[in-house]
């Protein structure tokens, strides 16, 4: 691998999952960084990933002074990593659900031309393992309703384990992104592909969390429900592309 890459992961209380995804990653792409976005989580997760970073220089820690939100998190991310001048920026769960093992099928789909790379549930040889059928239903509902609305082709719209060229991330307006959980993925790609670029999705199987608790919540679902007309509504005219 030659070109400089960084996968960003928000964490909240993931202490016991931390050294397992950061060895993990390097063990599928040994040349990567990681940026570790950590929100003041209670549990120590900052202090552990500070200790790592003495310990291994491609280990690197965002601290934030409070909890602030998924989408918040990956876009301070985002900005510290096109600082930085990475190439390629990944997003990834810290609760192990997105196995690192696929980062190097990301890479290569990158490398061919890909400008967003996102690792999907919901095209052949993708699959979830640890769901129940309310959690299924919810989440390939979720994708459903807002292709319809969004006339999106993508299969797994609210997937958060995704590739993105650096060209991407400084074009699509990240200063204006609304969106937090689920819409914030929905919102990302929509605005990826109005501004004309190209999209690929890579089958994942998904794994439930093993270690923690859910950062899922009845209000980042009711959110998404209401915003994906939002961004439809503000694309019809011409918000989203400026």
């Amino acid at each position: 691998m030659t070109v400089r890459s960084l996968i960003v992961t928000p964490t909240y209380n993931e202490r016991d999952n931390l050294e397992v995804l950061v060895s993990s990653v390097f063990d599928a792409l040994p040349q990567a960084h990681i940026l570790v976005v950590d929100d003041a989580s209670p549990d120590g997760t900052g202090a552990l990933a500070d200790d790592m970073a003495t310990r291994d220089a491609r280990v690197h820690v965002l601290h934030r002074p409070r909890k602030q939100g998924l989408g918040t998190a990956y876009l301070a991310g985002f900005a510290w990593g096109l600082e930085q001048q990475y190439e390629y920026l990944f997003e990834m769960d810290a609760d192990l659900s997105h196995d690192p093992k696929y980062l190097p099928n990301f890479l290569e789909a990158l490398d061919r031309g890909a400008d967003l790379v996102i690792g999907s549930r919901n095209v052949p040889g993708g699959d979830v393992e640890g769901w129940g059928p309310v959690r299924r239903f919810i989440s390939k509902g979720g994708s459903l309703y807002s292709r319809s609305i969004l006339g999106l082709e993508v299969r797994d719209l609210t997937s958060g384990f995704k590739g993105f060229r650096r060209k991407v991330l400084e074009t699509i307006a990240l200063d204006q992104v609304e969106s937090e959980g689920y819409s914030f993925q929905i919102e990302l790609t929509y605005r990826a592909v109005l501004k004309g670029f190209s999209v690929v999705e890579i089958p994942i199987v998904f794994v439930d969390r093993r270690a923690g608790q859910s950062k899922m919540s009845g209000s980042i679902f009711v959110e998404a429900i209401w915003m994906v007309p939002r961004l439809r509504w503000n694309a019809g005219r011409g918000r989203l592309v400026r």
